[in-house]
């Protein structure tokens, strides 16, 4: 098991890549938080794991509030008593153009996408900082390798992103953190179905659009992209930091 004795806070974990990601860290042996806005989903993750013989815990915080955030590492220090991964997972699309977007989405879509990064980062690094090590892992998109219409919120939000990935990779890589980004295309998820609701029209023939648009002819899955956030969590990549990988089935190319 690649991921024995390590501690994960992974958040969006409730369902599509938080979820896989957080039942397969399980599965190699770390102690995993599952952190998510709603308790559902992290509910059953941690039953699903303790089935498996892993470890998880549930924690139900807005990674965008300050005090949940503060509630949430000190909580998992309680608990275990270190932590050695922090995978930024929790995001959301606002779709639309400049001038369709409402502050009050902007304002979320940065909240929720961005700010909640910064919170999270802010509250581990310093306890890296003492240990020597730790791992950040951050979710970004390929749309900020390759533009796609209507998103203009959501790729000024991933680009952050990813240059924050890039800034806080060199700025600690003298206290032996890494921090890489991942950029996932499309995947299977059920926000991707929800969203595809939303559009209206015949599902199974947007779903096709989608898929169409994909240089491999289908969509990722959460399991795809869990398998990546491993590799890059994992001893296995001690020599990579600053990284951004694209997990898109060739959508960014």
């Amino acid at each position: 098991m690649k991921l024995v004795s390590k501690v994960a806070i992974v958040t969006g974990a409730g369902a599509g890549i938080g979820r896989a990601t957080s039942l397969l860290f399980a599965r190699e042996g770390a102690k995993v938080v599952a952190v998510d806005v709603a308790s559902d989903g992290i509910q059953t993750l941690v039953r699903e794991s303790h089935a498996a013989g892993g470890t998880a815990e549930a924690m139900v915080a807005d990674v965008s509030s300050a005090a949940d955030v503060e509630q949430c590492v000190q909580k998992t220090l309680g608990r275990f008593g270190r932590i050695d991964i922090l995978f930024n997972n929790a995001g959301i699309v606002v779709p639309g153009k400049i001038h369709e977007i409402s502050e009050a989405d902007w304002d979320r879509s940065m909240d929720v996408n961005v700010k909640s990064m910064y919170l999270m980062c802010r509250g581990v690094v310093p306890l890296f900082r003492k240990q020597g090590s730790g791992v950040i892992l951050n979710t970004s998109s390929a749309v900020v390798l390759r533009t796609v219409a209507d998103r203009a919120v959501y790729t000024a939000a991933k680009g952050a992103v990813l240059s924050l990935t890039r800034s806080m990779a060199l700025d600690y890589v003298k206290d032996g953190i890494r921090v890489n980004c991942l950029c996932p295309g499309t995947v299977d998820t059920p926000s991707f179905h929800r969203r595809l609701a939303s559009l209206g029209g015949d599902v199974a023939t947007v779903r096709k659009q989608f898929e169409a648009r994909q240089p491999m002819g289908r969509l990722g899955t959460p399991e795809e992209i869990a398998e990546a956030a491993l590799y890059l969590v994992s001893d296995a990549a001690a020599f990579v930091t600053g990284g951004v990988f694209p997990i898109d089935g060739g959508l960014s190319l």
